[in-house]
């Protein structure tokens, strides 16, 4: 396993980060299996845990909490705040209040009295930054969280949180957490440039493209009962993969041109992908996200795969740097897109 340096921070985290979203009621309900991915995990010199408040509404968080008991500081921990943690005006978002709780709440269900990296799960543009980046730098200095980060931010947004942070002697983001994979590669246009920039280390999620860069999905094919498409049909994470969606078409034809290239190189589809994201400079670590324990073993034959020029150029001709083939796989719909910003009253 490769260990890199986590942008400023000082701390060395490994090159693969292993992703609990599929823990509890979202993926997989076997405490045992959990318990053995995270064991199993760790074993194989991975240091670096990823979680969020709202997987399976906060089960995750338990499981892994369960998981660590009595060897905590072998990992880095790393858990995320924003998303919807309820019915209440104020059960989510950005803002000082909820922070405040929702820090408390992941805490108790981590089983820990600190969070290594605590993340901002997406942009609020319902709240000020520097509200966001106050009650931060509080959490720090009162030893509750380590670090913090951002995910899903655009560029300029990264720009704006780190001079806030310099004008006002707050405590900055170290880390973005963005969506990136062969299929997927907008954050290449500026957000790595920008993470770059200001020392961040760079977490991206969605190697894999939500499962279709493993080579199970087949256009026009129904899709497997236990598969993302079908446990999370009718929403963004089963549209990303459905076979059926025509807006997939395209996807399908460059997955067939992929699997080509990964052929001729003697690996799979799911290591080329994997081990593209891996090749930027500026990536520090890649978000594994297995259901199971055989897909964990599976991925973890291929973390030491490197990519020679000649496929990462072969690559470049079949998806050019900078391109996105699907807004869905960008994991955030920016408020002044929608159709009230665009239109003059």
């Amino acid at each position: 396993m490769e260990y890199r340096n986590l942008g400023r921070t000082g701390l060395k985290v490994s090159s693969f980060t292993l992703g609990t979203g599929a823990f509890g009621i979202w993926g997989n309900t076997s405490e045992e299996e959990c318990l053995q991915i995270v064991d199993t995990a760790i074993g194989s010199g991975i240091n670096f845990i990823d979680t969020a408040d709202v997987y399976s509404a906060g089960g995750s968080e338990e499981l892994v909490g369960k998981a660590l008991k009595g060897r905590r500081n072998e990992v880095v921990l790393a858990t995320k705040v924003g998303m919807p943690m309820g019915m209440g005006h104020n059960q989510s978002g950005n803002s000082r209040l909820w922070i405040r709780q929702a820090v408390e709440h992941s805490l108790r269900r981590l089983q820990t009295d600190h969070i290594d990296l605590y993340q901002l799960h997406r942009p609020d543009p319902q709240t000020d930054i520097e509200e966001t980046l106050g009650v931060l730098t509080d959490l720090v200095r009162e030893g509750k969280i380590r670090y913090f980060g951002s995910s899903t931010f655009q560029a300029w947004q990264i720009a704006e949180a780190q001079g806030i942070s310099e004008r006002k002697s707050l405590a900055r983001l170290s880390t973005e957490q963005p969506p990136y994979s062969i299929l997927n590669r907008s954050i290449e246009l500026d957000v790595l440039e920008a993470t770059r920039k200001y020392g961040m280390g760079v977490l991206v999620w969605s190697p894999l493209s939500g499962g279709l860069l493993t080579g199970k999905y087949s256009k026009g094919q129904a899709a497997a009962a236990d598969s993302r498409a079908s446990r999370f049909k009718g929403n963004t994470l089963g549209q990303v993969v459905d076979p059926n969606r025509d807006e997939n078409r395209v996807k399908f034809e460059i997955i067939g041109k992929l699997q080509e290239i990964a052929g001729e190189a003697g690996i799979s589809l799911a290591h080329l992908a994997l081990a593209f994201t891996q090749s930027h400079p500026s990536v520090t670590s890649t978000i594994i996200g297995p259901r199971t324990p055989g897909q964990l073993q599976d991925t973890l034959t291929g973390t030491e795969i490197r990519l020679s020029s000649e496929v990462l150029d072969a690559i470049d001709a079949i998806v050019a740097p900078g391109i996105t083939l699907d807004p869905l796989e960008r994991g955030w719909a920016p408020d002044w897109l929608g159709a009230g910003s665009r239109r003059r009253h």
